[in-house]
């Protein structure tokens, strides 16, 4: 069993990382188990913020780390709310931030409800160097939430190719499609290497 660290203090991310690595035998060590401050996503871009945390924490504990930064980019908005769609909304507060994006989309008066989430996956070392992996999942938002699985934006997301929201296909599927997934797969590839 190898040990690696996953950055994140979100539980429902860490529950999904755990259920697609350990069949690989990688035992994902998180906030409970290690030494794991914050740290300030101030990169402008998913990668700097994802690597900006991977690689403070492996050097802090010495063991590889991986860190992700993802967030839901909506075309009429301009790609908002991108890198600041965990600090959307006051005290990250989901409920209020799918109501802000609704309105938001709501005032542009746009038929336009395409969007993305794009996750990156830094997988960062001790001596301070990472590899990078990207995900990407197209689809639309709904006009209002639908679902009570997932955690974040899934219930107004919608993927391209079904009609239920990330919320409402539940984790088998989600895990399957997301954005995070494809990046993960990319990460498992290298791993396996």
């Amino acid at each position: 069993m190898k040990d690696i660290i996953f950055a994140s203090h979100n539980l429902g991310k860490i529950k999904e990382m755990k259920e697609m690595l350990s069949p690989l035998g990688i035992n994902v060590l998180t906030f409970e188990d290690i030494e794991m401050p914050d740290v300030e996503e101030t990169g402008q871009t998913f990668e700097e913020n994802a690597a900006l945390k991977a690689v403070t924490i492996a050097k802090l504990n010495n063991v590889p780390c991986f860190a992700d930064d993802s967030g839901l980019c909506v075309d009429c908005l301009n790609g908002r709310p991108g890198v600041y769609s965990a600090r959307y909304a006051p005290n990250r507060d989901f409920q209020k931030a799918m109501q802000m994006l609704l309105n938001e989309i709501e005032q542009a008066k746009t038929d336009n409800r395409k969007a993305h989430f794009m996750c990156v996956i830094a997988l960062g070392y001790p001596n301070g160097s990472y590899k990078a992996f990207q995900g990407r999942v197209d689809g639309k938002i709904a006009h209002k939430p639908h679902g009570t699985s997932g955690f974040g934006f899934d219930p107004i997301f919608i993927p391209n190719g079904y009609d239920q929201t990330f919320a409402e296909l539940g984790e088998d599927v989600k895990n399957t499609i997301s954005h995070r997934a494809n990046a993960l797969r990319q990460l498992v590839e290298f791993l396996k290497k």
